[in-house]
């Protein structure tokens, strides 16, 4: 009953983990304009994103624009566009190992191993997957800070930290959340296998009744 609960929370936090990463990659507020100084008199906001920047005015709708090369990017949009594919490419397939491995029988001992290793491989993934994501939100976050306070950077040039950059984060939590939920369940099968199945103890009273049987025997066939 605590397993399968465990693994349903397990589930649910890593199916939020790759919904948020899946969210992030596609946001555009990675990077957003800074109001700062004499930009404050600016009556439009600036997002940047991994595939597209937006301008947004006062009064005025939205207008996106998707990135004409990837040469267009900085160093760092340009190593995060892969890094959060990746992200999100293992976030699945973690989630749908883990599904698999809720699925399996638990009837002979050897469907009790193939379901420790497949938990056991979903949590690997969910925390591979939670890692990849760090690395890329951690990275953009420290150059917008760094440009930030850079006094050689120019002022219309700065960008403050983003929604999305909060979101992957999060998201990166629950990735390895639910990693470390999977893993601590395949220990814990492994420590109840090795405590469930020892070696059946000779019954005493069935080696008496099989001695006493000979004993018969033995005792007629000297009186015969």
């Amino acid at each position: 009953m605590v397993g399968g609960a465990l693994q349903i929370a397990g589930l649910l936090v890593g199916g939020i983990g790759m919904i948020g990463t899946f969210a992030v990659t596609g946001m555009p507020q990675w990077r957003v304009s800074a109001f700062i100084e004499n930009n404050i008199i600016v009556f439009e906001t600036i997002w940047e994103g991994l595939w597209m920047h937006c301008i947004r005015q006062a009064n005025i709708r939205m207008q996106c624009k998707v990135y004409d090369s990837v040469l267009a990017l900085s160093p760092d949009l340009q190593a995060s566009r892969g890094l959060m594919c990746a992200g999100s490419a293992l976030s699945f397939l973690a989630f749908m190992v883990a599904i698999i491995g809720m699925k399996c029988t638990r009837c002979v001992q050897s469907s009790w191993q193939a379901k420790g290793y497949i938990i056991l491989t979903a949590g690997l993934l969910f925390v591979l997957s939670g890692a990849v994501e760090l690395v890329p939100v951690c990275w953009v976050a420290n150059t917008i800070i760094s440009d930030f306070y850079n006094p050689v950077v120019n002022t219309a040039q700065k960008r403050e930290l983003g929604e999305a950059l909060y979101l992957g984060w999060v998201a990166a939590f629950c990735l390895v959340a639910a990693g470390a939920i999977f893993c601590s369940f395949c220990r814990c099968c492994e420590k109840t296998r090795s405590y469930g199945y020892s070696a059946p103890a000779q019954c005493p009273t069935h080696s008496q009744d099989s001695h006493r049987k000979t004993e018969s025997s033995y005792s007629k066939s000297q009186y015969v």
